[in-house]
């Protein structure tokens, strides 16, 4: 894969390394020493510690590192509806969907390995063997997962085209500005934290809508559903965070909570909606909240 920029004058004194993580949005810093990352400015071979001018034309070129093998794991598994295609489980918080840099062993794609016979067979040595969409690592809930790549597609189309439906449950501090609203920006990588995304200016960054209805005030506290329309990295997250109620717990949108004797971030994906050709019909399936968050509920009725 070769990508060609002219850098603009802002960035000055930018590493390269930096420039093509962070501005080119091209993959982590930590991934460039998997991918054989080679850099030219203005047609000369340079290192990646190489600080820019502004105004060079710059062309990175890499390859894709090979896929890690992953190996099935005897993971327990909330399984709340399974046929001949599809399974639907209740992913607890702290568990990762699919292995990554930090995270090799525990994953929810590796329990499906193990439970679900024959996706190995079927995925080969993918590292999201019939991972349709995902969580966040510290989000709870109901995620689908499919037995065949003809069903991966088709979920995955579903969610593309907006047909599938998901709603979510989150505790947030104080009161949203409205008590039923639709929020809708764009969003990107924040390019002074990558482990961020910012609101951004239409030309920078893709679409994300999400629609919430207040389902509960406390006195320093609210409780919402929300459905996102689109599916957005971290878009609930960003989105609460921008109109002043960032979900509770939230270590990367939201300044530690005090008032509550809670550990995690209070989000959970409580509803999904898909249709399953198997069984001609849509199909809707719910994740009962989880008791992290029935307490912080009970905690945020009782402050002052």
């Amino acid at each position: 894969m070769t990508t060609t920029a002219t850098v603009d004058s802002i960035h000055e004194g930018m590493r390269v390394d930096r420039y093509i993580a962070e501005v080119l949005d091209l993959f982590p810093r930590s991934q460039i020493a998997h991918r054989n990352v080679e850099a030219r400015v203005n047609g000369a071979e340079v290192r990646l510690s190489k600080r820019l001018r502004g105004g060079e034309v710059i062309e990175i070129s890499s390859s894709e590192p090979d896929p890690p093998s992953i190996d099935p794991e005897d993971i327990p598994l909330d399984i709340l509806f399974e046929s001949d295609r599809v399974v639907v489980l209740n992913k607890p918080a702290g568990m990762v969907v699919h292995p990554g840099a930090g995270n090799r062993h525990g994953t929810l794609a590796q329990g499906l390995l193990y439970h679900v016979e024959g996706l190995r067979h079927r995925f080969g040595d993918s590292a999201r063997p019939g991972i349709v969409h995902r969580l966040d690592k510290e989000t709870s809930g109901v995620i689908v997962a499919a037995k065949d790549p003809e069903m991966v597609a088709l979920l995955a189309d579903q969610f593309k085209r907006r047909r599938a439906t998901k709603h979510y449950l989150a505790l947030v501090k104080g009161r949203p500005p409205r008590s039923i609203d639709t929020i809708e920006n764009h969003l990107a990588r924040d390019e002074r934290n990558r482990k961020r995304f910012t609101v951004v200016s239409p030309d920078r960054g893709k679409l994300a809508v999400t629609e919430y209805r207040v389902l509960r005030h406390f006195e320093r506290h609210s409780f919402l559903l929300m459905k996102p329309q689109t599916g957005r990295t971290h878009q609930l997250r960003v989105h609460m965070a921008s109109i002043g109620s960032p979900i509770v717990g939230d270590d990367v949108y939201s300044r530690k909570e005090s008032r509550l004797p809670i550990k995690g971030m209070m989000l959970h994906a409580y509803r999904l909606r898909v249709y399953l050709p198997e069984f001609s019909e849509w199909r809707e399936f719910v994740a009962p909240l989880p008791a992290r968050i029935k307490d912080a509920l009970r905690a945020a009725s009782d402050l002052p």
